[in-house]
């Protein structure tokens, strides 16, 4: 009889592993592609990763396997790595999947967030502010991220706080290049989204976090239609040569 099949025994517990050399390394990748220093259709050279990340050039060689089929990295057979350039459609898709659960994320927060959930919110957002006004995009950005992620948190619903953070970090790829541009109106909205959570208005909470949400997205595609990102260029098909 197996372990598992004792009446009486206690439920094993797995043990946690620590985190391989290759995913510290996507980590690491994912990261410089969200903060933007790696740029949309930027040429990914494996030993300037290496040297970067100081770590050899296998790794990096897998970690951008890994992250091409992801969608972060685009690989082109005799050119390289490039990072994925979002395409307008699902950019807009993504951010549209995003309004969807964190308008549902406000609402609940709204019923269950309660006094101590809503002191951590303004903390953040008195954060956020301080960033803002310190013009430290970087901060900003991740003081939202932070804000954005723990609304989930307090709206008690462990699966749709799963289903955000599958694409929290790509929602913070779009947000970065326009944090600057939301400046001060983005933690405006966001105190009067606490205001709403704090008064247990569900309602309200989520109709703010919807607007919210919605003027990210927009600021996104205005600034797409600015400053239109390069394409990676298209692999060079090579002419095979005949006998002759």
């Amino acid at each position: 009889m197996l372990l598992s099949e004792q009446a009486g025994q206690p439920a094993a517990t797995k043990i946690q592993r620590p985190a391989t050399l290759r995913e510290s390394v996507i980590e690491a990748i994912q990261e410089l592609i969200v903060s933007g220093q790696l740029k949309p259709g930027q040429h990914l050279v494996e030993s300037e990763l290496a040297d970067l990340l100081g770590v050899s050039r296998q790794p990096v060689r897998e970690a951008l396997q890994q992250l091409s089929g992801e969608g972060w990295v685009d690989l082109h057979p005799g050119q390289g790595a490039f990072v994925h350039v979002p395409t307008v459609e699902e950019a807009d898709q993504l951010l549209a999947v995003r309004a969807l659960l964190e308008t549902e994320a406000a609402r609940l927060a709204a019923l269950h967030a309660g006094e101590d959930g809503v002191k951590r919110l303004r903390d953040l957002c008195a954060r956020g502010i301080a960033a803002v006004r310190a013009d430290d995009v970087d901060a900003a950005v991740a003081t939202n991220s932070e804000l954005h992620a723990l609304v989930t948190a307090l709206s008690g619903n462990k699966v749709l706080a799963e289903l955000t953070s599958q694409v929290a970090r790509r929602v913070r790829w779009y947000h970065t290049p326009v944090a600057r541009q939301r400046g001060m109106a983005s933690w405006e909205e966001h105190t009067s989204l606490i205001d709403a959570i704090e008064a247990g208005d569900e309602r309200r909470a989520a109709k703010v976090m919807r607007e919210h949400t919605e003027h990210t997205r927009v600021s996104y595609m205005e600034q797409r239609e600015k400053e239109p990102v390069q394409p990676a260029p298209k692999p060079v098909r090579r002419r095979r040569r005949t006998a002759g």
